[in-house]
């Protein structure tokens, strides 16, 4: 199951496999989150057994641009089920060649196929472009999001 972009027939959204651990590790990096291949492969093997997370990838001609990690849970305060974003990045060279919105509308039917009533994100306050980005894509300011570190 993959979707081609319309007008470029090279580019394919399908699911992440084990064969893609370090194109993944690349992706990570460029969204900082830096890990080598054996580790991006551990990764994937630990999303693969949790119920309702999926990791997507744009593969270019066999070469991986652009990944989009989601997890589709039942939210309490919604009744029913959500879809959030954790991961979303493209690679440097691709930027602004329609890979970003592509993962995102993948990402919006695997959610509404799924039954969930809204899709979030979060991105980090510094990343300016990527909320603009955010925004053309119809995504709205949500809620302010706090975060507390948890030691050993």
């Amino acid at each position: 199951m993959g979707r081609q972009a319309a007008g470029t027939d090279t580019l394919l959204v399908r699911p992440a496999a084990a064969q893609d651990a370090s194109g993944l590790a690349s992706l990570l990096g460029v969204l900082g989150y830096p890990c080598d291949r054996e580790e991006a492969a551990g990764r994937l093997r630990a999303v693969a057994e949790e119920p309702g997370q999926q990791v997507l990838v744009a593969d270019r001609h066999g070469c991986l641009v652009g990944l989009l990690a989601l997890d589709i849970r039942y939210y309490l305060p919604l009744g029913g089920p959500t879809c959030r974003i954790t991961a979303l990045a493209v690679s440097s060279g691709e930027q602004r060649q329609g890979v970003g919105r592509m993962l995102l509308r993948e990402a919006e039917q695997r959610a509404r196929q799924a039954g969930a009533a809204r899709i979030e994100l979060t991105s980090g306050a510094q990343r300016m472009q990527a909320h603009d980005f955010y925004r053309a894509c119809g995504y709205e300011d949500g809620a302010l999001r706090f975060l507390k570190r948890l030691g050993a």
